[in-house]
């Protein structure tokens, strides 16, 4: 298994159990690397280390600090329509819980 798709099913499960520091940390490793690169992926994994950090704001109380974050999350989101990559799949998967995780959010309130 890749290093990346580790970290991937890292921040996957992290994701399901609520761990959205250590989910931030999963994805950041891979993004920190090569952030410096301009490409549409890094992008969108800037964008997946803002939506953990969204939901982590969210757990602390912090709503208004979550929501400014989520906008940033939904700019990179829709680059996963522009990127050639090996890892598409699990970039969807992820998109999937992200989405899951914010509307059962939402409906908390």
């Amino acid at each position: 298994m890749s290093e990346h798709k580790k970290q991937l099913d890292s921040f996957i499960e992290n994701l399901k159990n609520k761990n959205f520091y250590d989910a931030h940390e999963d994805i950041e490793l891979l993004w920190f690397k090569r952030r410096f690169e301009d490409s549409d992926e890094i992008k969108l994994l800037k964008g997946f280390i803002n939506a953990s950090v969204s939901f982590e704001l969210y757990k602390k109380g912090k709503v208004e600090a979550s929501k400014k974050v989520w906008q940033t999350y939904l700019k990179y989101r829709e680059l996963i329509h522009k990127i050639d990559s090996p890892h598409l799949y699990m970039y969807n998967l992820i998109i999937e819980e992200i989405q899951s995780i914010k509307e059962a959010q939402d409906k908390i309130g």
